[in-house]
């Protein structure tokens, strides 16, 4: 064939030429030519064409099952006949066929001198005379905007020599017969003999020194657009992708990235493997992590942001969500872009249809004491969610590919790990749990495509599950997802949300838990109207703050091996604190940006606090906690206050590292003046003065006291929240959490009614804003329409009630402007 007509170098590619050479390398070009300038580190190659595997097809010659010399395109096309993609069996024994008669062709001479030819030319540039390469497939249905085509084909990292490379070659072309990309091809519609396959052979980046992982231009759960999330791990990148090991996760809020640094979510992963280099004939080799790295962040700060601005980089060049491979040279300590391919499933999403799944007799976001009368549930395993449904199904725990012919239509598949392999049982496959693997893994990826609910990184589902057993599997309530013993049952709600109104009254949210802030955002509101702290401590942290602060005393071993076990990497425990608190705060910001959320300090009972590990060592026992020593008393208390002091440094990290600035803080339970300008003075010895770059601090208002002194706490705050449940019980004068009076409970009382009527006046009075935060406006007839009466400024919801509570006082505002 014609020079040129074979081999295509980087430069000469753009992306319009997938026919040529398939979307990886036809993106890899793109990148090389068009970002290189723009700060987008991508190393050099040169790509086989679509002209090359079709003239390898009708040029090399085998023989058929009857003795025959024949073109190995004729062979393969005799062997694909009698094709059946739903008879395993049959699908396995075509595949083998067509695997073996192309590892048997030759590859024609002029074919072999040109790819030995470029392969030469590439390591004079590198100067050596043998670099060392990436081999990757690259076929021309692949990397699509419409389907991804994960892992269909192989990749061979570490390559060197002529030898390796003309195997890691013919093993490419050969791997796009394998079963699954036999499969894979025919669900989606494509004939097998119609698509080529193009061999990208790049210089390869030692990240078997470093560390490598995948990165998404956007949240692969939510469909959130404006945060970038990175996997990585240490040595190359096909653990990552494949599901081997259980990354590291990175989260950053892309729009405050130039100003900025909002790295919102840290997550340190077990790292259990390491793909390095192995040697003489073998390429790479996998070894155990050592414990010094698996307990320690793959990446610094400044390498995750520059991770992130490429990402932007190369979702604003392509006008899309991406997904990115990306590496790390262990040697010149640079950041590269190996591949990028568009994100297949977010960018079909229905923005305008709400769908929810919620199980019943479960409730999430809220503390134990709250729970009363829950079901209870009992974990199998959980792991990493990976999309937001709940399925029901028997499940099939099986440890080998060579034994998925036992599993049948609608089982939930329990497996240490996935290739395409398992794709033929993944899409009848009610839904999947992997020992291993992170959000970008092959089961992750493949799941998400098929629209099945998965959960990666389940540690040891295969050994907690029995096959035959009945579960359900639920990747609805947050970043984790839970194996739940037994069919328990659960609902499904849909909303249309495109041609809802805006109502006068704010609609506002209560968010506890940060994992599930970027779905919520999607739910028409005006911001956030209550962000309870003690969430994310109890839930994230799980330590008593004195605890960490007063580490080095602890005595108690078991206590201080919790407290070891939770902060892994971390030499100052404070810090973690610090961290995980501000991390909560800023992805429940960032969900909601630049709309206000109102974060309130902590407001744990003494009985709550004592829960946390090692907190029985730092409270007191009190007879009724809920009228103690909580809220403002503690955050002065000389007992408390060093711990506060560490709510305010996360606050501080929220608004002035991350950029954050829309958080409003509040404080709890305050029943004196003198304690709020107390509170004020120790926030504002910790850089959080009130009226600073904005910073605004309202007041719950939730003691008769904050109602009856409401103009003295006017000229303290900025604004009230009211909390409905404490005003009730301190008016009314009952225990709520007490069953013999909660029939007296009722925040429709006249007297409430009464108090909340009196600090809406007086906070418009004094030009501050006023809210409320609770059910009362949803659950109580009448009640949203008094408040919308009486002018409250906004009214803030759980998110499963704010769609119904919009409308509602959509028709109450269009009632009461008619009456007027």
């Amino acid at each position: 064939m014609k020079q040129g007509e074979l081999i295509l170098w980087f430069k000469e590619l753009t992306i319009k030429q997938v026919p040529d050479v398939g979307g990886k390398n036809a993106s890899l070009g793109e990148m090389y030519q068009k970002l290189n300038s723009r700060g987008v580190k991508v190393p050099n190659g040169f790509a086989t064409t679509s002209a090359a595997y079709w003239y390898f097809l009708n040029q090399a010659t085998v023989k058929n099952d009857r003795g025959e010399t024949i073109t190995l395109k004729k062979r393969i096309t005799e062997i694909l006949e009698d094709l059946n993609v739903h008879n395993i069996k049959n699908l396995q024994a075509r595949g083998k066929k067509i695997r073996q008669a192309i590892l048997e062709a030759e590859l024609p001479e002029d074919l072999k001198k040109e790819i030995f030819d470029a392969y030469h030319k590439l390591s004079q540039e590198y100067k050596t005379l043998a670099t060392d390469v990436a081999v990757r497939s690259s076929a021309t249905a692949e990397d699509l905007p419409g389907a991804s085509f994960a892992g269909q084909q192989e990749s061979y990292l570490g390559i060197k020599g002529e030898e390796q490379l003309l195997w890691a070659v013919r093993n490419c072309y050969a791997s796009l017969f394998t079963d699954r990309a036999i499969s894979y091809r025919t669900a989606q519609g494509f004939n097998n003999l119609e698509v080529a396959l193009s061999v990208g052979v790049q210089k390869m980046i030692r990240s078997d020194k470093a560390c490598s992982g995948v990165m998404f231009s956007c949240d692969t759960e939510s469909g959130f657009a404006d945060v970038t999330v990175i996997n990585s791990s240490w040595g190359l990148g096909e653990n990552v992708v494949k599901g081997r090991v259980n990354p590291d996760e990175f989260m950053v809020y892309e729009p405050l990235i130039e100003k900025f640094k909002p790295i919102i979510s840290k997550k340190i992963g077990s790292k259990g493997t390491k793909l390095i280099y192995g040697k003489n004939k073998k390429a790479t080799v996998e070894i155990k992590t050592p414990k010094e790295e698996r307990e320690r962040l793959t990446l610094s700060d400044n390498e995750i942001l520059e991770l992130a601005k490429y990402s932007v980089i190369i979702e604003k060049h392509y006008g899309r969500a991406m997904d990115i491979e990306w590496a790390k040279d262990g040697f010149d300590k640079k950041l590269y872009i190996v591949q990028a391919r568009p994100e297949t499933v977010q960018s079909k999403k229905n923005l305008a249809v709400i769908e929810d799944y919620v199980l019943l007799g479960k409730k999430q976001g809220v503390l134990a004491r709250d729970q009363k009368g829950r079901k209870t549930f009992k974990v199998l395993a959980s792991g990493i969610a990976v999309g937001s449904k709940i399925v029901q199904g028997v499940a099939n725990v099986i440890k080998s590919v060579k034994d998925i012919n036992s599993f049948k239509p609608g089982q939930v598949l329990i497996t240490q790990e996935t290739d395409p392999d398992w794709e033929p049982i993944m899409k009848i496959a009610s839904a999947i749990v992997t020992n291993r693997g992170g959000r970008v893994c092959h089961a992750a990826i493949i799941s998400r495509e098929l629209g099945v609910p998965c959960i990666v990184g389940a540690t040891d589902a295969t050994s907690r599950v029995k096959t035959g057993q009945k579960v359900t599997v639920s990747c609805a309530e947050g970043d984790t997802g839970f194996i739940y013993e037994g069919l328990m049952p659960f609902k499904i709600e849909k909303t249309k949300i495109n041609n809802l109104g805006k109502p006068k009254t704010k609609i506002l949210m209560n968010v506890g838990e940060p994992e599930q802030a970027f779905v919520f955002s999607f739910i028409p509101n005006d911001g956030v109207g209550l962000a309870r702290e003690e969430f994310i401590i109890n839930t994230f942290i799980k330590i008593h703050p004195l605890a960490l602060l007063n580490y080095a005393k602890l005595k108690d071993r078991k206590v201080k091996q919790q407290i070891d076990a939770i902060t892994i990497g971390y030499k100052n425990k404070t810090q973690f604190y610090v961290d995980k608190l501000a991390e909560g705060i800023g992805r429940i910001a960032a969900a909601f940006y630049p709309k206000e959320i109102i974060v309130r300090f902590s407001d744990f009972k003494t009985n709550e606090y004592a829960n946390l590990i090692g907190g029985k060592f730092f409270e007191p026992e009190e007879s009724n906690p809920m009228i103690g020593w909580r809220g403002a008393s503690r955050y002065y208390d000389s007992k408390f206050k060093e711990a506060f002091k560490l709510e305010c440094a996360a606050i501080k990290k929220v608004r002035e590292i991350f950029g954050l600035k829309n958080v409003v803080m509040m404080v709890p339970f305050c029943r004196t003046t003198e304690e709020a300008k107390k509170v004020l003075k120790i926030m504002e010895e910790c850089g959080l003065k009130k009226g600073d770059d904005g910073l605004k601090v309202y007041v719950m208002c939730e003691i008769p006291a904050n109602v009856i002194l409401g103009e003295e706490f006017a000229q303290i705050f900025d604004g009230f929240s009211i909390g409905s449940n404490d005003l009730t019980q301190l008016t009314l004068g009952l225990d709520r959490d007490s069953s013999l009076v909660a029939h007296l409970f009722d925040e429709n009382n006249e007297a409430i009614k009464k108090m909340i009527s009196q600090i809406i006046k007086v906070a418009h009075q004094y030009k501050k804003k006023v809210g409320i935060c609770g059910q009362a406006p949803s659950d109580i007839p009448g009640f949203a329409e008094f408040l919308v009466r009486e002018g409250i400024d906004s009214i803030s919801l759980n998110p499963d009630s704010v769609l119904k509570t919009t409308l509602n006082i959509l028709k109450m505002e269009k009632s009461i402007k008619k009456k007027k």
